[in-house]
């Protein structure tokens, strides 16, 4: 996708629908929301608003509603469509910050929170504020409560708001006290209603709703008289804070989507840190109602299934795990039920340490070549402003050693073996220009350092660059004022150290050439002259001979160390005037062995390279001079590019690239062809500026930049990605797509179909699974570096497969797949429990206790009919209560009359005051409602003007008058003929028996199911809501979810679900036997057989198939 120049400010994917996997909608500055298809790069839509678009937030009860936060409010797209942009400007509405209001003052005192919520009136409202009422842009963040429909969250620096859409008003305040630290980020759950709140100190809080017990009212009761005021979040955990300063500050939190039971937080210093929520059970010393918090407990179920206290279970698997839903959804908790009570705390358990800020001295360590390659790692040195040197792993990504080696910035590092390597620092320069010159030498395994020039370096001409030689034998140090020092790498000696008249040094390379060979040679022929002349005997000739050898290996060794024996290396190097000097460098001995005129058409030189035969200069003035040594020619390139700062060649024989670093970028070239591979260049095609530059390997290239980033590139320098599965990785880890797709999947299977051949088993080695080796032993790799808790729940017999389905789902990461179980696991297990009821009396009592374990009030209209009709009517008490103008009273009257609350809102409808336009409206109305349940002619007229009010555009109204009349079957057939089908759902959850409500939401169903709303998903979990089991195996099926078709349709099975007749035979047959042929295409051969042989006669032909190489084996 192509980059603009102004960054994105949010970006998320469209989960939402099952169209494609691969849409993503983007903000692009300043106004312009954008469609793409992130697989093919190509812009779907684009759509412009009137106000600068800051952030945005899906409502993930209904994918068509979309909410913008700009400059000037919020703005509420009501038909958002993967299929076209939006058609009109959308509701635009204003914000009236609470910051302005006379309560912010108050937030301080411990009721502030309530009075503060209290005086906070209108908070959205559909006219602008005036100017000393509105601060917009103290909102930070705006998103929809995941956790309960139609609920928004507005954050603030000081105080987080929940506001009821339905009313557009507060329903609760998070606010902090006025020495507490701002807020910066929050993160809303889904599972639990809960808030991970990320602070500008970076502290990462867990706040979790306060549950309140026999908060609801039944029908025509009088409502408490102290009703609860507000949503009230209590903080329930905490993390550590990090160090603040100028620099270092916390940049963005997020949230495991699958669990929510880690957060990683990203600091501006690079740094990552995971911080995983880990639950206990309290002792009775550590009881949280002392601190005056009502008590978390834990859940009664683990993995969609109640079971009892004996059962494994594995509390930290996500957070619906760790804290039970009674806690936060208002319910009395089931009679005769063991609680324990819960903490939580928040653990670290990850931490990834980035790059600090520039400036960026890098260099690689030596290249691979076959001798070295047993022990070879592939490290890249980076020295640091602040005196460290980091070094990283290269093919891991990871830290491998942090060396605080210096007090100041390290300008260079060379290598001097594999483990081992030289560093220079240079501190700043006092009024005479001089410094303190430090450079050590550093040997990695044991992380010693020596300072290798001794007393040697204060107050002196800064060094301006180090070079060692070929063989790593010697070490030039070029000083900016001061002559050249050559020392003895081995032995930390200075061999010498050039007269006062040498010529200044503005660039040094080391020759590749050496006389190794030939003295290995000489050596070789002197110790067989020596091993001859000792032979006394042909008998004593092999224990002489090896005896001489050890000793001149020893006395070798020796010699090598005291320098008596050293390689010839060579040197060249250019002065002011651009003159070549050519130097050979022989134990202590340094000679002056050629001079070359300058070049007239070159600048000062700045840099040289060498590698084979050819020897490369670059000039101030971005001029490349290309030496063929062997041809005795030189061609000059001139590439308009300003000062050539560094050259460097590329390692491998034969490999004649290089990489040349300017001011404002870097080129590659071939210097073979003498012409230029790629080019970057700063302000053109990257933001950044280049400070270092190396090879990583023979085609890739290292960056360092100014952005805090070092890069790997390709050697197009394109943007480049790593592939995850060349990454070594230093310790096992837990992720299936690590593996090819074939092999993640069967890997599955092998998970979810325990026991194989009777015993459960977490070795694959067992399995007929005819793969090549190495994906075999991957896949053990990946059983194994499971945790040890997972593997005991995996093994365990008594763990069912409903669950054994919720966790390899939680394993997978597939939030799809974790819906579909918990809901299939809930409505299951709930058929299974009224079937073992076989009392009349205690049959009445079944809806009730399954109301005291209810389906998550985050599932919605899935949820129980019973427990959804209480939580509505725990809303609209506070939606009451909130109450501050008409318009919210008569939204408050429109829901207590939908939900047959009739009493109440005829209360409500008296309260019009007689100056109000609508209070004649309203007095009948109220008359109306008391008088309607008289049967007869009545009925029919307001059942008339209810299709006529409809008929008209008046739907609301007409829903209304349909419901005071007992009609709410029909109204929900109008709502859904207008498309309304949410609030259809709705009306049906709350207003009629089972069999009616069914029928509603079967054509919900079928709406679902259509090809322009494809929302195929939604429409299984509404099936599974109501107990259609037979209808959720034919839609997965539809969809070729073969394997989790199959897996539904044994756990049906099992608990009785599906009644088998001639059609669901056909069906579970045609479900089986495709599920055998997809694990047979996957290679799982073992798996396949299994669903061939229960597939019957739909799966006969494949299992003789399966079989027949058996027999050939056989006969």
């Amino acid at each position: 996708m192509p980059t603009t120049k102004r960054r994105w400010t949010d970006v998320q994917w469209l989960w939402n629908q099952d169209a494609s996997r691969d849409l993503l909608l983007a903000i692009h500055p300043p106004n312009y929301i954008v469609l793409w298809n992130a697989d093919t790069g190509t812009k779907l839509w684009k759509k412009s608003y009137a106000d600068n678009i800051l952030s945005f937030s899906f409502d993930p009860f209904d994918p068509s509603h979309l909410t913008l936060l700009t400059s000037e409010g919020i703005v509420f797209i009501s038909d958002f469509s993967p299929s076209k942009p939006p058609s009109g400007p959308g509701k635009k509405v204003y914000i009236s910050s609470p910051h302005s209001s006379p309560a912010h003052n108050k937030l301080a005192a411990a009721t502030g929170a309530k009075k503060a919520l209290n005086k906070v009136k209108i908070l959205i409202t559909q006219e602008k504020p005036s100017a000393e009422f509105i601060t917009l842009n103290d909102c930070l963040q705006l998103a929809y409560l995941p956790s309960k429909r139609n609920h928004m969250l507005l954050l603030y620096p000081r105080e987080i708001l929940i506001l009821d859409l339905e009313v557009n008003q507060t329903v609760g305040v998070i606010a902090i006290e006025r020495t507490g630290v701002p807020f910066l980020q929050v993160i809303p759950c889904f599972q639990r209603d809960g808030l991970f709140c990320l602070h500008e100190n970076g502290c990462i809080t867990l706040r979790v709703r306060r549950s309140y017990s026999s908060i609801f009212t039944t029908s025509n009761e009088e409502p408490d008289p102290d009703p609860v005021q507000e949503l009230t979040y209590d903080l329930r955990s905490q993390c550590d804070a990090i160090r603040v300063t100028k620099t270092v500050r916390p940049f963005s939190m997020v949230c495991c989507p699958v669990n929510e039971n880690a957060a990683a937080l990203i600091v501006s210093d690079g740094r990552v840190m995971i911080w995983e929520l880990k639950s206990a059970v309290c002792n009775r010393n550590s009881r949280s109602s002392s601190s005056g918090l009502s008590p978390l407990y834990s859940p009664v179920s683990f993995c969609g299934i109640p079971g009892g206290i004996l059962q494994n279970k594995l509390p930290d698997l996500s957070l619906d795990n760790m804290i039970g839903q009674s806690a936060v959804a208002g319910e009395e908790h089931p009679k005769g039920s063991v609680l324990q009570e819960v903490q939580l705390k928040f653990l670290l358990t990850g931490l990834l340490s980035g790059l600090p800020s520039p400036q960026f001295a890098i260099r690689m360590c030596p290249p691979l070549t076959t001798k070295n390659i047993k022990m070879y790692q592939p490290l890249l040195a980076v020295g640091t402003s602040n005196g460290s040197i980091l070094v990283y792993h290269l093919t891991s990504g990871l830290l491998h050693k942090e060396l605080s080696i210096h007090s100041c910035e390290v300008k260079g590092i060379e290598w001097t073996s594999l483990t081992g390597f030289l560093s220079f620092a240079t501190s700043t320069p006092n009024n005479m220009g001089l410094v303190r010159n430090e450079l050590q030498l550093v040997d990695l395994p044991t992380g010693r350092s020596i300072a290798f020039r001794g007393e040697r370096g204060n107050d002196e001409s800064p060094i301006e660059m180090i070079k060692v030689s070929h063989l790593k034998q010697y070490l030039a140090v070029v000083f900016k004022d001061k002559p050249l020092e050559l020392w003895d790498v081995r032995t930390c000696t200075i061999l010498r150290e050039m007269s006062k008249n040498f010529p200044a040094i503005t660039a040094l390379e080391w020759s590749p050439s050496h006389n190794l060979k030939s003295l290995r040679k000489k050596q070789l022929a002197t110790r067989e002259a020596m091993a001859r002349q000792t032979v006394v005997s042909d008998t004593e000739l092999s224990v002489v001979e090896s005896s001489v050898i050890s000793l001149l290996q020893e006395a070798e060794s020796k010699s090598e160390l005291s320098q008596n024996i050293s390689a010839r290396e060579h040197f060249v190097f250019t002065d002011n005037d651009g003159q070549v000097y050519h130097l050979t460098v022989e134990g202590n001995s340094v000679k002056d062995s050629a001079r070359i005129p300058p070049d007239g058409s070159m600048g000062s030189i700045t840099c040289i390279a060498w590698k084979g035969d050819t020897l490369v200069l670059g000039d101030m003035d971005g001029n490349l001079n290309f030496w063929d040594l062997k041809g005795r020619v030189s061609r000059g390139i001139p590439t308009h590019r300003s000062w050539v700062k560094k050259i460097r060649f590329a390692p491998g024989k034969g490999n004649q690239k290089l990489i040349a670093m300017y001011n404002d970028g870097a080129e590659v070239w071939d210097s073979k062809e003498v012409q230029m591979v790629s080019s970057l260049r700063s302000g053109r095609n990257v933001t950044f500026r280049i400070l270092d530059v190396d090879w990583c390997t023979s085609d890739k290239v290292i960056l360092a930049s100014d952005d805090g980033c070092i890069r790997v590139l390709e050697m197009s320098m394109k943007s480049t990605c790593f592939r995850m599965d060349e990454q070594e990785l230093t310790e096992p880890v837990w992720c299936p797509y690590l593996l090819v797709p074939r092999a993640a999947l069967a890997l599955k299977a092998f998970l979810l179909h325990q026991p194989w051949n009777g015993q459960y088993s977490l070795d694959i080695s067992h399995v007929d699974y005819p793969e090549n080796e190495e994906i075999k032993n991957l896949l053990q790799e990946q059983l194994n570096s499971l945790s040890n808790d997972i593997k005991k729940l995996l093994l365990d017999p008594e763990f069912t497969l409903l669950q054994r389905c919720l966790l390899v789902s939680r394993l997978y990461g597939d939030e799809s797949e974790l819906h579909f179980w918990t809901v299939a696991a809930h409505y299951l297990h709930s058929l299974s429990q009224e079937k073992a009821v076989s009392t009349p009396v205690v049959k009445e009592a079944v809806p009730r206790d399954r109301v005291n374990n209810p389906l998550d009030i985050c599932y919605d209209v899935l949820c129980e009919n019973a427990y959804f009709q209480k939580f509505q009517l725990e809303r609209v008490n506070l939606q009451e209560v909130k109450r501050s103008t008409y318009d919210h009273t008569r939204k408050c009257t429109d829901q207590l009359l939908l939900l047959g609350q009739t009493d109440r809102a005829v209360q409500l409808l008296l309260e019009t005051s007689a100056d109000n336009q609508h209070y004649y409206c309203d007095s009948l109305k109220a008359c109306l409602v008391t008088t309607v349940t008289s049967s007869g002619p009545s009925q029919s007229t307001i059942k008339l003007v209810a299709t006529n009010m409809i008929a008209n555009g008046k739907l609301a109204e007409g829903v209304q008058l349909l419901c005071l009349i007992d009609k709410a079957a029909d109204a929900c057939r109008y709502l859904q003929t207008y498309g309304e089908w949410n609030r259809a759902a709705w009306l049906a959850k709350v207003r009629l028996n089972s069999e009616e409500c069914a029928d509603v939401l079967k054509r919900w169903v079928d709406h679902l199911c259509s090809p322009q709303v494809n929302q195929k998903s939604k429409a299984l979990l509404v099936l599974l809501s109501l107990g259609c089991f037979s209808s959720v195996a034919e839609t997965l099926h539809s969809m070729r979810y073969f394997d989790r078709a199959a897996l539904f349709v044994e756990a049906c099975l099992k608990y009785g679900a599906i009644e088998v007749s001639e059609d669901t035979e056909k069906l579970i047959s045609a479900i089986y036997a495709d599920y055998a042929r997809s694990l047979k295409n996957l290679g799982f051969k073992q798996g396949a057989v299994l669903f061939a042989s229960k597939a019957g006669a739909a799966g006969r032909d494949l299992l003789n198939e399966l079989e027949s190489p058996k027999q050939e084996l056989t006969d």
